[in-house]
């Protein structure tokens, strides 16, 4: 049994690198955009007296996801072209990761909050965040800080707390050109 996990650990870390060191290399490039999910939280789900205006009634980041925002930002100085813009959801959760790993104020984008319970309230927040994607044509890099379930809904991938992932406008959607992990 150990034997087994032991070789699907093997086969399974090689891959991850190889995913983060392609990634690196498209952002020290340039002209990306990247889906940030915010780094590692305390908890699961926001309390129910939740305000948005109120990190006191959020989840928040944990000491680790202090560390591993500091980390981001750290990486990206060092691996990556500039940051032309930041764009944050409006939880704490996002802000913190994108204030600590980038040392700027993010701009504010409330259509990468948490998605909306009702079907209409979740496409007008997919259309904007996908038009915004399609607007960028800088040649630094785009970093748009969000949450899981938004990042699946453009792609379809499950990222990590703290995993960016690398896209291109694509048709309808978002090609996903690469994944870093921290």
């Amino acid at each position: 049994m150990i034997r087994l996990a032991l070789a699907l650990f093997l086969l399974v870390f090689p891959a991850a690198a190889h995913a983060t060191d392609a990634g690196w290399a498209l952002l020290r490039d340039g002209g990306h955009v990247v889906l940030l999910r915010h780094a590692m939280v305390t908890g699961t789900t926001d309390p129910a007296n939740f305000d948005i205006g109120n990190c006191a009634t959020q989840v928040n980041l944990s000491a680790r996801g202090k560390q591993q925002a500091s980390k981001i930002g750290a990486l990206f100085a060092a691996r990556a072209a500039p940051i032309e813009r930041i764009l944050s959801s409006r939880y704490c959760r996002c802000l913190d990761t994108a204030r600590t790993a980038f040392e700027a104020e993010p701009e504010l984008f409330a259509p990468l909050d948490l998605l909306k319970g009702d079907d209409a309230r979740k496409a007008a927040q997919i259309a904007a965040i996908m038009k915004e994607i399609r607007a960028y044509s800088g040649s630094d890099n785009l970093v748009l800080v969000t949450h899981l379930e938004n990042i699946v809904a453009l792609t379809g991938v499950s990222p990590r707390e703290g995993e960016a992932v690398v896209v291109e406008p694509q048709g309808d959607g978002l090609r996903v050109l690469g994944r870093v992990t921290f």
